[in-house]
């Protein structure tokens, strides 16, 4: 025969249980402990996004500052910059001032002249296109010579634009552009101050206020070379040439571009 079996009697609370449950600095305790180890682990997160974010700043900053670099180089010395755009370079157009095509470029850079002040053609060397190759400046004005050669796999046709990207005081109101292409000279000025539509009596009048030449080469056959050489200088016969456009400047590129069958020579 089976009895019943007994109920678990529950123990009663003893007083210093009772105690600890009504003692809130224990209670509180526990829960603060439960916090301050949420809020440790926010913290380290919190440190950690500030210190990649820390990280990303620096980097960004340091970009800016090595393309502030740059720019301010270009700027303070690319007077003449000789480029080929990206159509040309893949059907082969490439640059040189070595004519033997040793080093070859996409984009060359002449060297600027300090401290200039103003001259004029006379003063020139009359051997400026078959003295040297590169850069050969002399005093008060600039002069490189380079090459463009067919280095693809047609014959083609290019353009070769000589424009003005920047100035200061005016500077391009006197300056003097001579260009030989294949040892023929042509020398350009800006028009006359009170009359743009009329040429400097020493010169032909740029094509624009900004574009100074252009030319177009046709049947430019692979392995063909054409020889530039550019002089800049302040014509001191101007009548601009005034002490206003002291301490100027005149920045240049010249960029060849090769041209489909459906585009136009320049005129």
């Amino acid at each position: 025969m089976f009895g019943n079996k007994k109920s678990k009697i529950e123990q009663p609370i003893t007083p210093e249980e009772l105690s600890k449950l009504n003692d809130k600095t224990i209670a509180d305790a526990q829960i603060e402990h439960f916090h301050v180890t949420n809020d440790s682990i926010e913290i380290v997160k919190y440190k950690k996004r500030r210190k990649l974010l820390s990280i990303i700043l620096t980097v960004c900053m340091i970009i800016l500052i090595i393309l502030f670099f740059v720019s301010m180089l270009v700027t303070q010395w690319g007077d003449l910059i000789i480029s080929v755009d990206s159509p040309a370079v893949k059907k082969g157009i490439i640059l040189s001032e070595d004519p033997e095509f040793k080093t070859q470029s996409a984009s060359l850079t002449a060297k600027q002249v300090d401290n200039v002040t103003n001259i004029t053609y006379e003063w020139l060397p009359i051997d400026l296109d078959t003295s040297a190759n590169g850069p050969h400046n002399g005093d008060n004005y600039v002069a490189y010579t380079f090459y463009c050669k067919n280095n693809g796999q047609a014959t083609l046709d290019y353009d070769a634009v000589l424009d003005i990207n920047g100035v200061a005081k005016s500077a391009d109101e006197a300056v003097r552009v001579m260009v030989y292409k294949n040892g023929e000279p042509a020398i350009y000025g800006k028009g006359k101050y009170d009359d743009r539509n009329t040429a400097e009596t020493d010169c032909t009048k740029f094509e624009t206020d900004t574009i100074v030449m252009s030319t177009a080469t046709e049947d430019f056959k692979v392995g063909d070379v054409d020889k530039y050489t550019i002089v800049i200088w302040i014509e001191g016969n101007d009548p601009e040439c005034i002490d206003d456009i002291r301490n100027g400047h005149v920045r240049m590129r010249m960029l060849f571009s090769v041209r489909d069958d459906e585009t136009t020579a320049p005129q």
